[in-house]
């Protein structure tokens, strides 16, 4: 696709790509930028609409608890009160109360008689017919009598034995069949009460007022501090006798309720609590008011007790308006139009048509033409360009003339030198083939057969055509030598080290008896650190070997191991022991101390000694070493099998794990069976050549 746009495409797609990037995050800050406006206005907003409502709610409830605090106050109202059974003060108080009554907003008044909990309502109606006798409304008889046994009566109860002086709450007195915000005034005397006075603002009429005509996207509420509704524009939420205070919090009337989360709740809490510290001020918190995202304001009446709550829908107010939004968008699509076209022009005249040119003669140079010239008089950088191109056609053109002449004398000697190395090559690869003829010789694979038939198998596997691995055999009258060294190095130094290894171990035997292979290895160590002195040879060069050595002897059923680094295995198939070499190679910088550890011979078992070229093999999905764990665990696997079948499983068991890695060393294991002898050895046996 980019190589059917050319570079003018290629250039409209990147400009293009580097406006939206430069729009997107712009278009992103910016968004962001007018809803942070947003969201300030709609705060402030909402702060002083909180404000004015608390204003407006002020007046008319401030006049209207004043005009109680005056009535329950009163003289005539507390004379009343401590002689209620008195028919000349009865008829001061109710003459007075008719004055009060019509100056409430609501055209009502109600006093409590605590002594008796006698309940009277006034509200300008002619009581049980007594008009006809002229009493008028001077007659009013108790509505009803409280009683602390009926829950109903219980906000009376609880109001008179809180220290509040006065309580402010709507309620439904079902007894008259109303649903009033009561301004509920104590009139104590001596600090004995007396009883409970005051007015009334009609609830709808409340509503109408100051709740429903909200604007669009605003929700007021008034609650207590302790979050009981007290005004709201659902009736049904309003918490009727908020004195009970089980059923604000828990109940469905409570602003808590209607919030999802403990940390709202404890939001509001603290806001509520805020606010009541300092009045005048306004707190706001961003919360979701049953599920949905608000914006509240709170502010505290004191004289009231109330909190005025503004819920402010964000969503109401849209981030960006369609009248504006579209044309703002088509006019942007026409801008950017506008400078695409004006850019892939300029990219045509100024670039792409020189470069054409430039195309053309290139492809005629390609061709052997080199007669086409450009036009080098322009001033910038196509121009310079340009002849920076004439300049190279002319040096090509002098450099092609010499340079067949060169290529065809090069070739020449390209071709002799091949030769020569090809030849060195095919001599090297012959004295590598020989010296692989000369290691194999030295490997006892016919005494092996001869002496144990099918109770051995050699897995033998040099990393190149020759390496530092190979196995020792030697068998006497009484028992035979078996062993597995591994010299340092590979490829032909290794080789060369097999070579002086094997003519160690010879004089070691010679020396010493092929049944004790601690005192072989001790001499093999001590010649080769005489032959191969530490201090006569350079660091780099390593001469330690590991080595392994069993003497196997029939008659005494039992088998005598000692080891360099080359530990001995023996295993049934169902159980393995390990016999643990010494930790020091042979040659090491520090001379190790070699010991014999002898095994009874069982029959039923499988013996391994092999070289760590087998254990450090790479492969898996890791590339990590096969490791002693996987060994073990293969050799308890094939104890039991045929020993030629096991060195086959063995090979391919690597093999799976190598994968497609490279052989990391050389690899040899030697693994064999030993029975007991069935009588005594012949007289004639005789200790067999070295192998």
């Amino acid at each position: 696709m980019a190589a059917l746009l050319g570079l003018r495409g290629k250039s409209v797609v990147t400009l293009l790509f580097a406006c939206l990037l430069a729009l997107l995050p712009a278009a992103l800050i910016g968004w962001k930028a007018v809803d942070e406006v947003r969201r300030h206005f709609a705060s402030a907003y909402a702060e002083q609409y909180t404000l004015l409502q608390m204003q407006r709610i002020m007046a008319p409830l401030s006049r209207e608890l004043a005009l109680s605090r005056r009535f329950a106050d009163s003289i005539v109202t507390r004379e009343w009160l401590r002689e209620p059974d008195d028919p000349e003060r009865r008829e001061r108080f109710f003459r007075e109360a008719e004055g009060y009554r019509q100056q409430f907003t609501s055209g009502a008044f109600f006093i409590i008689e605590h002594a008796s909990g006698d309940y009277y309502f006034g509200d300008g109606t002619v009581a049980d017919g007594d008009a006809s006798n002229g009493q008028g409304p001077r007659a009013i008889r108790p509505a009803y009598r409280l009683s602390p046994q009926r829950e109903e009566d219980a906000w009376y109860f609880a109001t008179m034995a809180s220290r509040a002086t006065h309580n402010i709450n709507v309620n439904v007195d079902r007894a008259l069949d109303r649903t009033m915000i009561w301004l509920n005034i104590k009139v104590m005397d001596a600090g004995e009460p007396l009883g409970l006075a005051g007015g009334s603002i009609d609830l709808s009429d409340f509503l109408d007022r100051f709740i429903r005509s909200a604007p669009v996207g605003i929700t007021p509420m008034i609650i207590d501090s302790r979050g009981a509704l007290q005004a709201h524009a659902d009736p049904e939420r309003i918490a009727l006798s908020s004195v009970n205070l089980a059923q604000t919090l828990e109940g469905d009337h409570g602003l808590y309720a209607m919030l999802e989360t403990p940390d709202q709740r404890e939001a509001l809490r603290a806001a509520i609590q805020q606010t009541t510290r300092r009045p005048g001020e306004i707190a706001s918190l961003e919360t979701s008011l049953e599920g949905e995202p608000r914006l509240l304001t709170l502010g505290y009446i004191p004289e009231l007790r109330w909190l005025l709550v503004t819920a402010l829908d964000l969503s109401a107010y849209p981030l960006l308006d369609s009248r504006w939004f579209w044309p703002m968008v088509a006019a942007l699509g026409l801008i950017l139009a506008t400078l695409m076209g004006a850019f892939a022009y300029a990219t045509h005249r100024l670039i792409l048509r020189p470069l054409r040119r430039l195309t053309l003669s290139a492809q005629a140079i390609a061709g052997g033409d080199y007669s086409p010239r450009l036009p080098t008089g322009r001033d910038d950088e196509i121009g310079t360009l340009s002849q920076a191109f004439s300049r190279m056609a002319n040096q090509v053109e002098r450099y092609t003339r010499d340079l067949e002449g060169q290529v065809r004398e090069r070739t020449r000697d390209l071709e002799a030198a091949h030769a020569e190395m090809a030849a060195a090559h095919q001599q090297l690869g012959d004295s590598i083939q020989y010296a692989s003829i000369i290691q194999r010789a030295i490997l006892p694979d016919n005494q092996l057969e001869r002496h144990l038939a099918h109770h051995y198998g050699v897995l033998w596997k040099p990393r190149d055509t020759v390496g530092g691995d190979f196995y020792v055999f030697r068998a006497t009258g009484h028992g035979y030598l078996l062993g597995v060294v591994d010299c340092a190095g590979h490829g032909v130094p290794g080789a060369m080290m097999t070579m002086l290894a094997r003519a160690l171990i010879d004089q070691a035997i010679a020396r010493h008896s092929a049944d004790d292979p601690a005192a072989l290895l001790t001499e093999i160590d001590h010649r080769g650190r005489e032959l191969l002195p530490a201090e006569r040879l350079p660091s780099s060069i390593a001469t330690n070997m590991d080595l392994g050595l069993v003497w196997v002897d029939p008659r005494r059923e039992r088998l005598t191991y000692a080891g360099a680094k080359i530990d001995l295995y023996a295993s049934d198939g169902e159980s393995l022991t390990r016999l643990p070499a010494n930790k020091r190679a042979i040659g090491h910088r520090r001379p190790g101390h070699y010991v014999n550890q002898t095994l009874a011979i069982d029959a039923d078992h499988s013996y391994y000694l092999c070289s760590d070229g087998f254990l450090d093999q790479a492969g898996g999905s890791h590339g990590f070493g096969f490791g002693n764990p996987r060994f073990e665990a293969l050799l308890k696997d094939q104890a039991k099998r045929p020993l030629a079948e096991q060195m086959r499983a063995f090979e391919a068991a690597l093999s799976a794990y190598q994968g497609e890695l490279p052989q990391r060393d050389d690899i040899t294991l030697l693994a064999f069976r030993a029975e007991p002898a069935a009588g005594p050895a012949s007289p004639s046996s005789t200790d067999a050549q070295p192998d």
